[in-house]
């Protein structure tokens, strides 16, 4: 013998891909979903299909927005938070559930041309949030 184990089938990998997504995923306090590490849009949208309630639709709409404002947009899970980028490891977003909203951050927010120019001492990260009541009929996207 070899000694080096068979590769697992294309249709066995599959299988056990589905059989993940199909449990029931595990909400950290204030009902953030726990979803491994992982690059591409497979890994945001399975942290969004796990968001709980009325966050779930707040996260679909953020990443239709998302998508839709930045044409191939780079998408990841770290630390169990989407992120959103423009270049591999260079974020400029991200979001993350709490029990009574989601915090939206715009990393290098000041840098961003949808805020006006920084003053000294300014934050250099915009944090916006939603919650239940947040009216998601002005949730558009501010470049047009």
């Amino acid at each position: 013998m070899s000694g080096k184990k068979p590769k697992k089938s294309a249709k066995a990998a599959k299988k056990a891909a589905a059989k993940r997504a199909a449990a029931k995923p595990t909400l950290l306090s204030g009902g953030n979903p726990q979803i491994a590490k992982g690059y591409g849009d497979a890994s945001v949208q399975a942290y969004i299909a796990a968001m709980p309630g009325w966050k779930r639709d707040v996260g679909r709409r953020l990443d239709v927005l998302i998508a839709r404002t930045v044409p191939g947009v780079r998408k990841a899970v770290k630390w169990n938070s989407p992120f959103y980028g423009v270049e591999d490891n260079v974020w400029f977003l991200s979001f993350h559930c709490f029990t009574k909203y989601i915090k939206v951050g715009f990393f290098r927010g000041t840098s961003l041309r949808l805020f006006r120019p920084a003053s000294p001492g300014t934050r250099k990260c915009a944090i916006s949030t939603f919650t239940k009541t947040t009216n998601l009929t002005k949730l558009s996207s501010p470049l047009g």
